[in-house]
């Protein structure tokens, strides 16, 4: 559920004044350092720990991480509903929050785009686009964007009167209208049914690119921020895991957490190592030539092994068990208890497995892994 203010003049404040823009700035939005805890919780409950982002013009930048991990909050951070127990905020070149700096939220050049949309219902579409904007300002750029957003015609209507869809677009519409430096986005699809959020998320890239905005989603599904985000910022516990293009997350987590979260990759711990080695519950795996182990203490290392690297024999006698799938569209997503560990793969449609089916995991010819930390190539050796 979203954290955001409720009411309509902390919803209006940020979109009323913005900064001069003598100068452009690279790094749009600059966070270094930001520590916050909110009053009242125990010293030890960091809702953000030393995070550190950069957004650049015309950069859509995702946020994901399990609920609780400190996304909106960092959004309440850069809009300047909540102060940054340490660190620094600065915008368009400017610092807008640090130890001896504080700017209001109107005053920071930030739009907002809520999850319910927040539109004022008595109002319409036209009043919503301009209301931040000040009196007597021009108003060719609300209308602009109408056109842009596909709602020119529609100015009149009231929003009880527009789609899921169109109020998404008006959100939007009415976040951009004062050109503000950046857009803050809480999981604005989420409401929206599937062919429409679709739609939109794919359109959402090249309005921000037009209107040389930086913008900051939060969304819960990897697949929607890997597929139209230029970075993206994984996050557990306060804590940004990294920051990477999708392809970069998806070659190289920082993390197990990252690739459990991004890949639902299968994090497996090592039992024994040699100099060259690593031994798991799924078999041996070999280091590249430049790989040394020596020393190394078996219970900080971990393997990090994509669903598609793992495939299921039928064995009533195997020491696994399926305890359900997902349809993906072209292929299972397959989880299976093993000992301890519960394993996700990804098969074929074909294989028809069952719940409560017996099996064994066998690691596919020459599957790869990564080893943590360090992100190290793997390849699985042969069993002997």
């Amino acid at each position: 559920m979203s954290l955001w203010p409720k009411r309509l003049s902390d919803i209006a404040l940020p979109l009323i004044e913005q900064p001069d823009r003598g100068l452009q700035h690279p790094q749009h939005v600059h966070l270094q350092g930001l520590w916050h805890r909110y009053d009242g919780a125990a010293e030890s409950a960091w809702t953000l720990q030393g995070l550190d982002l950069c957004l650049r013009q015309g950069e859509l930048v995702g946020l994901l991480g399990p609920s609780g991990c400190g996304k909106t909050t960092l959004l309440r951070l850069i809009a300047g509903f909540e102060r940054p127990t340490r660190g620094s905020i600065s915008i368009n070149g400017r610092e807008v929050a640090g130890p001896q700096r504080w700017l209001e939220p109107e005053r920071r050049g930030v739009g907002m785009v809520f999850q319910d949309y927040a539109l004022f219902p008595h109002l319409s579409a036209w009043g919503n686009a301009c209301f931040g904007l000040k009196r007597g300002a021009d108003t060719s750029r609300a209308a602009w964007l109408l056109e842009l957003l596909g709602l020119g015609g529609l100015e009149q209507r009231y929003p009880h009167e527009l789609s899921g869809g169109q109020r998404q677009r008006l959100a939007l519409a009415r976040a951009l209208a004062p050109a503000p430096a950046v857009v803050l986005l809480d999981e604005p699809f989420s409401n929206l049914d599937v062919e429409v959020r679709l739609r939109l998320r794919s359109e959402l890239p090249g309005v921000l690119s037009q209107c040389g905005t930086s913008g900051l989603i939060v969304t819960h599904d990897p697949e929607e921020a890997l597929a139209i985000c230029d970075r993206v910022g994984v996050m557990e516990g306060g804590i940004l895991h990294q920051c990477a293009s999708p392809r970069e997350l998806v070659q190289q987590p920082a993390s197990p957490f990252v690739g459990r979260f991004v890949l639902q990759g299968n994090a497996l711990p090592v039992s024994a190592c040699s100099p060259t080695s690593v031994t798991t519950e799924l078999g041996s795996w070999q280091l590249g030539q430049l790989g040394d182990l020596s020393g190394m203490d078996p219970s900080a290392l971990t393997v990090l092994v994509n669903p598609e690297a793992l495939q299921l024999e039928a064995d009533a006698s195997g020491d696994a068990q399926v305890l359900g799938r997902e349809f993906l569209g072209r292929e299972w997503l397959v989880q299976v208890q093993q000992g301890e560990l519960r394993l996700r793969l990804r098969l074929p449609l074909e294989q028809d497995w069952q719940r409560g089916q017996r099996c064994r995991v066998r690691r596919r010819l020459r599957a790869t892994a990564l080893l943590y930390p360090g992100a190290v190539p793997l390849l699985a050796q042969p069993r002997q």
